[in-house]
């Protein structure tokens, strides 16, 4: 279960990677029309926007995968395998977990709420799925506990691999 988790988070995560190349032709296209053109384009900057947030929330676990999130060094590198495997055990059950599962339980309320007016822009001629932005909220916290799961299994697997040589 945990390659399956690993490889959807790697795909969402390498496909959020290419999205900020998208952004950036799109943020050259809005500084060239308004510059150079005097024109303003309120659908290509929500666009950007919508971008930066798929972007992040689909790197989100990507990035718990490829241990690229933020951790108290100090604690961590220089210690041994099995060391690292207790904090990365502890950290991912009791920190990462209960906050992930927080931000899922409060974010359905309010993407559904979204969903049921098809919430869009409040600005004239932007986007009109506000609620597709809202859903990535509880889609990441979802990816994101499905990754601290596996991240728990491969951690409980350092462990036991330790204990047995």
């Amino acid at each position: 279960m945990t390659v399956l988790i690993d490889r959807i988070n790697h795909w969402l995560g390498r496909t959020a990677a290419w999205l900020t190349l998208a952004m950036a032709v799109a943020v050259a296209a809005i500084v060239l029309l308004r510059y150079a053109l005097a024109q303003n384009t309120i659908l290509l900057q929500e666009a950007v926007s919508y971008g930066h947030g798929l972007v992040l929330m689909l790197g989100i676990a990507y990035t718990l995968k490829e241990s690229g999130h933020v951790r108290v060094d100090i604690l961590y590198s220089s210690r041994s395998p099995r060391w690292r495997a207790l904090v990365d055990l502890f950290g991912h059950l009791f920190l990462l977990l209960p906050v992930a599962g927080l931000l899922l339980a409060t974010s359905v309320p309010y993407a559904l709420s979204a969903w049921r007016i098809l919430e869009g822009s409040s600005e004239v001629g932007g986007l009109p799925g506000v609620f597709l932005l809202k859903t990535l909220i509880p889609l990441m916290a979802a990816l994101l506990l499905l990754q601290g799961l596996s991240e728990i299994g491969k951690a409980w697997r350092r462990l036991a691999e330790g204990s047995s040589q």
